[in-house]
């Protein structure tokens, strides 16, 4: 038979599958984190009919004649290009800006993907829309993150709870005024908190008398003072005492000054807390999930991992928007957004598909005319043989 006829069968399927490809782009144009495919051709092994010859003396070397036998496809590449960003204002929808993929775990196999729209499930675990559970480091009771650990679902219940600090340092700041009149007294208070969250009012009484100012402080239990505030004639700033101590709580004074026509003291800081509740949480760029509790404060509750790989193009789409590492991808190196060459995080988006419409119509162009060029080969090479047949009627 004639070699033309396998050559163009051989085109037919190539073209069949370049198509096939082009098309499953195209359905997928609206899939989130969606990444298309190329297909590459390569010729299959060519039948040779001369071989070369060398030059000689008086003799001019020739080349190989040869005949190709057809097309393959030499493979599918996946495209890992940025897709565009689509704003949706979700606070569980996120995106990766740059390389790296969510690491989820479905049943006991790990797998990845480039689609963040998450959801929470009834015991507060973050999943993707099939139920694969999303992968992370959770926060320790103080808002530390180990991103050393072994990985772990992230599960972030309504019920995750802020627990109570008692307070050991508050401090206060600003200027006492060193012209104020004899009997002048100022008083500042801060709301401080016990083991288990109970507030209770810490009070600082700064007096004037005809030698300068007197300092003492009280909680309603303990007391300490009344001690005479001396400060430093050049810069103004409080030499002793540096510091009260009222029952389990330091109060720092070093940083109050003692300078005239100013008076600005104040509460500034205290460092224990009533137990909370968590209300809401927002994402960070390097995927640290901040949680806002019903104390009025933040708090580290998780961070989202991000995985790269050698060849992200060796990965094997498993269905879903999911990918599974293969024998060519090199086992998923994982971290933080925003280190390792891994992108940063942006909640309340979604990567769009980064299929460009106007590429795949224009393979579908190709696809079609390759297709009928290679059947008119087999339709061609039909008829020679038909002319063949009719040599003897």
């Amino acid at each position: 038979m004639l070699r033309s006829l396998f050559s163009g069968i051989s085109g037919l399927r190539a073209h069949q599958t370049m198509l096939d490809v082009t098309g499953n782009n195209i359905a997928n144009v609206n899939t989130t984190g969606f990444k298309s495919s190329q297909t590459q051709f390569q010729d299959t092994l060519s039948q040779v009919l001369t071989n070369a010859g060398g030059a000689q003396e008086g003799v001019g070397g020739t080349n190989p004649a040869q005949v190709g036998l057809g097309v393959r496809v030499a493979g599918i590449t996946t495209n890992f290009q940025q897709g565009a960003a689509q704003l949706t204002n979700r606070s569980t929808d996120m995106m990766i800006n740059g390389d790296g993929f969510f690491t989820v775990r479905s049943g006991n196999e790990q797998l990845y993907t480039r689609a963040g729209s998450f959801n929470f499930d009834t015991l507060g675990q973050l999943v993707t829309p099939d139920g694969a559970l999303v992968q992370g480091w959770a926060a320790a009771g103080d808002g530390s993150i180990d991103t050393n650990a072994p990985l772990v679902d992230l599960q972030l219940p309504i019920t995750t709870l802020m627990g109570a600090r008692a307070t050991a340092a508050v401090g206060f700041q600003g200027n006492v005024p060193a012209d104020a009149a004899d009997g002048t007294i100022l008083n500042r208070t801060i709301e401080v908190f016990d083991d288990l969250g109970n507030a209770r009012t810490l009070s600082l009484q700064l007096t004037r008398s005809a030698t300068g100012w007197l300092v003492a402080g009280g909680d309603g239990t303990a007391a300490d003072g009344p001690y005479a505030m001396t400060f430093d004639a050049t810069t103004g700033a409080l030499t002793s005492p540096a510091s009260l101590t009222i029952g389990a709580v330091a109060v720092d004074l070093s940083t109050m000054t003692g300078f005239a026509g100013l008076e600005t003291a104040k509460a500034a800081s205290q460092d224990g807390r009533e137990a909370g509740n968590l209300q809401s949480f927002s994402l960070n760029a390097d995927g640290t999930l901040m949680g806002s509790f019903s104390n009025g404060l933040k708090q580290a509750i998780g961070q989202i991992a991000l995985a790269t790989f050698a060849n992200s193009t060796g990965l094997e789409k498993s269905g879903n928007s999911l990918y599974r590492t293969t024998v060519n991808s090199g086992a998923a190196q994982v971290g933080t957004a925003g280190t390792g060459g891994r992108g940063g995080l942006s909640g309340g988006a979604l990567e769009m598909s980064n299929v460009d419409l106007s590429s795949e119509f224009t393979n579908l162009i190709i696809a079609q005319r390759g297709f009928q060029a290679n059947s008119r080969v087999i339709t061609t090479s039909d008829e020679l043989l038909q002319e063949l047949v009719n040599l003897k009627r």
